[in-house]
């Protein structure tokens, strides 16, 4: 969405849309209609409209503050990526093991040490963290995010991690991820 209003265009056709989406139209059309009315038949959806519903639905509609725990090759990655705030985020804190060990990929201003996430995160009403830490300090790390108030984690380590049912863990496993690509790419 945030393309296509930095683009100017007003409306867009549900078949636009669903192609971007990977969907058929049919199925975007009913998928939106869960939460309005929205679209002119003939006409499209209107890009504003549509872009403040979908904001309002993925809560994305003001920065939410999110935290990232591990600050070593891929979390140095992450906090440079420069993506997160045009989508609704913002990393707010980063913390490691090691705050003091130095890094040359990120110009995030300061790492801070273990001990200071449960303030942080309860100061700055934090609900969604990024683990990107060794597969064997994991769990412990998930653990002490939950006591700290985290309702959302974004897993990186290769481990099923183990949280109460009202925690939502997405695990991203990129050896899964090219598996699946291979698997598509079989002639």
């Amino acid at each position: 969405m945030l393309r296509l209003k930095e683009n100017g265009l007003p409306t867009i056709s549900s078949e636009a849309l669903a192609r971007a989406a990977g969907v058929k139209p049919t199925q975007l059309r009913k998928d939106l209609t869960y939460f309005g009315s929205f679209g002119t038949r003939g006409l499209g959806y209107d890009v504003e409209q549509l872009s403040g519903m979908i904001a309002d639905v993925l809560g994305t509609n003001r920065l939410q503050p999110v935290v990232l725990i591990g600050v070593g090759n891929l979390g140095a990655a992450l906090l440079a990526y420069q993506g997160f705030g045009p989508e609704g985020f913002e990393v707010v804190a980063a913390f490691d093991a090691e705050p003091a060990k130095a890094r040359t990929r990120t110009n995030f201003p300061r790492i801070l040490p273990m001990p200071e996430m449960m303030r942080v995160v309860r100061s700055r009403n934090v609900r969604m963290a990024i683990l990107t830490v060794p597969a064997n300090a994991a769990q412990e790390v998930a653990n002490q995010l939950v006591d700290a108030g985290i309702v959302g984690i974004l897993n990186f380590a290769p481990i099923v991690l183990q949280v109460p049912e009202d925690v939502t863990v997405n695990g991203v496993n990129l050896a899964i991820e090219l598996e699946n690509l291979s698997y598509f790419i079989q002639g």
